[in-house]
């Protein structure tokens, strides 16, 4: 026989806990005030080694000195943060982040690198669309983008954040490295 309430205390699968950790650290971005890079980075990330790359290609450093390399450690990740606020503005909306359904979620999936937690597996992909804003040159465009969060560990926080978006409208926009 059941326990009473027991269709209520079911226990959250691995993939739940992956993508509701995912989408907290998104709703995150929807209030950065409150949400500074190094809460973010303690509420949502490993304590041992996370990691932040935004993808784009090397050139683009002169511009985007966030863009093209990997950020490990906490130190680095407050610095990728750092770098990136003194160069764009986010400005999220309400519909920059999809809700349960628009997430990928594959909580088998390797990341293919091997953390100091071992062979660890999940991964959560997530597209959101927001406006950005060049700091220096005020020259805002609006863009997709896309978060792959992996490496999480056992309670679900995420040890790699990768970012795919518009590395050409983010160099246009930013305009001459002189400036």
């Amino acid at each position: 026989m059941f326990a009473p309430n027991a269709h209520h205390e079911i226990a959250k699968t691995r993939y739940t806990i992956l993508q509701d950790r995912a989408l907290a650290f998104c709703s995150a971005f929807l209030d950065l005030p409150n949400n500074p890079p190094d809460k973010l980075l303690s509420e949502h990330f490993v304590t041992d080694g996370p990691k932040i790359t935004e993808h784009g290609p090397e050139w683009a450093n002169k511009r985007l000195p966030f863009l093209g390399r990997t950020f490990s450690g906490g130190d680095e990740c407050l610095e990728y943060f750092s770098l990136l606020s003194d160069t764009l503005e986010f400005i999220p909306n309400k519909q920059t982040f999809p809700g349960k359904e628009g997430t990928i979620v594959d909580d088998t999936a390797f990341a293919g690198s091997k953390t100091a937690r071992g062979d660890v597996r999940g991964m959560v992909s997530v597209v959101g669309r927001a406006k950005f804003k060049a700091v220096k040159t005020g020259q805002s465009w609006d863009e997709q983008f896309i978060y792959r969060l992996s490496e999480f560990d056992e309670d679900g926080r995420i040890g790699h954040w990768e970012v795919w978006a518009d590395p050409l409208s983010a160099w246009v926009a930013v305009g001459d490295e002189k400036q």
